[in-house]
């Protein structure tokens, strides 16, 4: 497998398109080793679908699409990030706000860290921004 490995996928920010980000990553992830039927990937699918449903509803139509990148840096580093851009930056909602929406990011949150990995936000050229998630590559080998 190659030192360094990069797969992106353009949608449309329609909720059609959270979907259509879960089974490309899927796909990619397939094609790169990892088995489909694990925990990690299990987490992967679910994180992407919060970031592209993200993407989709809280842009308000400022954001025709949302892009999905992922990197693979010697099988030891997956980096998953989602840009859209709306320039606000996602944020954690008061317990009593969140009823019914408002949890993405602590799921988000919570998945990254149990897999030993982290949340970062950074901005774009065009004034919006990437969620990434960085994390260990299953089977990466530690010292």
């Amino acid at each position: 497998m190659a030192d360094h490995q990069e797969a992106s996928v353009t949608l449309p920010s329609e909720p059609v398109s959270v979907a259509a980000a879960r089974k490309y990553v899927a796909r990619v992830l397939t094609e790169w080793g990892l088995a489909a039927d694990t925990e990690f990937a299990d987490g992967i699918r679910l994180i992407v679908s919060e970031l592209a449903t993200n993407a989709v509803q809280h842009t308000f139509g400022q954001s025709p699409t949302f892009t999905v990148d992922l990197r693979l840096d010697r099988e030891e580093q997956l980096s998953l990030g989602v840009t859209d851009s709306h320039p606000r930056r996602p944020r954690r909602l008061p317990a009593a706000v969140q009823q019914d929406n408002g949890r993405g990011m602590v799921i988000i949150r919570t998945l990254a860290k149990e897999c030993g990995g982290r949340l970062a936000v950074t901005p774009t050229a065009d004034g919006g921004k990437t969620v990434w998630i960085v994390l260990p590559w299953p089977g990466a080998v530690r010292g």
